[in-house]
């Protein structure tokens, strides 16, 4: 009897870690709106994990042996968006191994994804019933400040993307192609915005708000 009791509570309890999605927040703004700053200090604070699409990409981008590697740094030295299939894979693989490693990390804050129309219908096609995103958290910030930021970011980080030429050509994609993304889910009522231009504690104490409000 108590064992029958044990496997009982043993089934419910792996439906339920089957059943638990992980939990996504989308993390947009332009290039150098401190993204991946503001994510580091949120990860200290809260339970979440943070994902970056771009540095899954510049992992795989380095990573030996990698059939993707040539073209996704030919697509970042351009400044153009990485096709769809290869940034949800790395994604949703980075999520899996998170999960399997800890069943209490399902909180993920995906930055820098969706980046376009394209990227959003491969995420609803792909991860649709396999995740479910919470909300935007958008960091708006001007053209000027993202560029001088950026300029900055360049001098240290080795990034090969840091550079006028390339910023040029970001901020048009991320114009053109991301802003569309962010007023699609405004209209759903999805987007928690944050001012970026100011001082990084300033940031981080308008996106705290934000996270203690909605759980």
């Amino acid at each position: 009897m108590i064992l029958r009791l044990f496997a009982n509570v043993s089934q419910k309890l792996s439906r339920v870690h089957l059943v638990m999605k992980p939990q996504v927040v989308f993390v947009l703004g332009g290039p150098g709106a401190g993204k991946g700053t503001q994510c580091s200090k949120i990860v200290e604070n809260y339970n979440y994990t943070h994902l970056s699409a771009g540095d899954l990409l510049r992992a795989e981008r380095a990573r030996e042996g990698s059939e993707f590697g040539q073209l996704i740094a030919s697509y970042i030295k351009e400044g153009k968006i990485v096709p769809v299939e290869i940034t949800i894979n790395l994604l949703k693989k980075a999520m899996e191994e998170t999960m399997q490693k800890d069943e209490k990390k399902f909180c993920f804050l995906i930055d820098g994804f969706p980046r376009n129309e394209d990227n959003l219908q491969g995420w609803n096609t792909v991860m649709d019933d396999k995740a479910d995103v919470k909300f935007v958290l958008f960091f708006d910030c001007s053209n000027e400040v993202c560029t001088e930021r950026c300029l900055a970011r360049g001098q240290d980080s080795g990034r090969t993307d840091d550079n006028r030429e390339s910023l040029e050509k970001r901020i048009q994609t991320y114009l053109q192609s991301t802003r569309p993304i962010i007023e699609l889910y405004e209209k759903q009522g999805k987007v928690r915005k944050v001012d970026a231009s100011h001082s990084v504690d300033e940031v981080f104490a308008e996106v705290k708000e934000i996270l203690d409000k909605e759980g």
